[in-house]
């Protein structure tokens, strides 16, 4: 049997204190040798040391009370649900495609953008702002600055 590969949003529960405790659980237990996942029937699954680490997180986000989402990376999104990724305005957006920063496709009059392609501007932007911050500071350094405010002024 095969199962489709769809899009989701796990809300956290009602009463999240079950889930808090096996957070809690998670957090304090030793990193298994080889992490099981064991159905009711007693039958059991090895789960690869990259899962287990994904699953560490959903269990934490869901028990801080935050929605996970699952998309595979071939998801084609909105416009709108692409913005609402990036943290921007649905124009900024648009901006972005329209000057060649992420591919997208036209569905009829609308532009769609793989997810793939979202979450690689994210991280090269982010790549991108750690390379500028730390050349700032480097400079800053070099220069001095950081001696200029390592004494303050009484002001009083």
């Amino acid at each position: 049997m095969v199962n489709a590969l769809r899009e989701r949003t796990v809300l956290p529960p009602e009463d999240g204190s079950d889930l808090a405790r096996f957070a809690r659980g998670m957090a304090d237990a030793a990193p298994p040798i080889q992490a099981r996942l064991i159905g009711p029937d007693g039958t059991y699954l090895n789960i690869p040391d990259e899962l287990y680490g994904v699953l560490r997180d959903v269990v934490t986000a869901l028990s801080q009370g935050m929605a996970v989402s699952i998309a595979p990376h071939n998801t084609m999104l909105t416009t709108q649900e692409a913005a609402d990724l990036l943290n921007v305005s649905r124009p900024t957006l648009v901006r972005l495609l329209i000057d060649g920063e992420i591919s997208y496709t036209m569905r009829g009059r609308h532009r769609r953008v793989m997810l793939r392609d979202i979450l690689d501007y994210r991280e090269r932007t982010r790549r991108e702002r750690r390379q500028t911050l730390d050349q700032m500071a480097t400079e800053a350094e070099e220069d001095g600055l950081y001696d200029l405010a390592a004494t303050p002024k009484r002001t009083r």
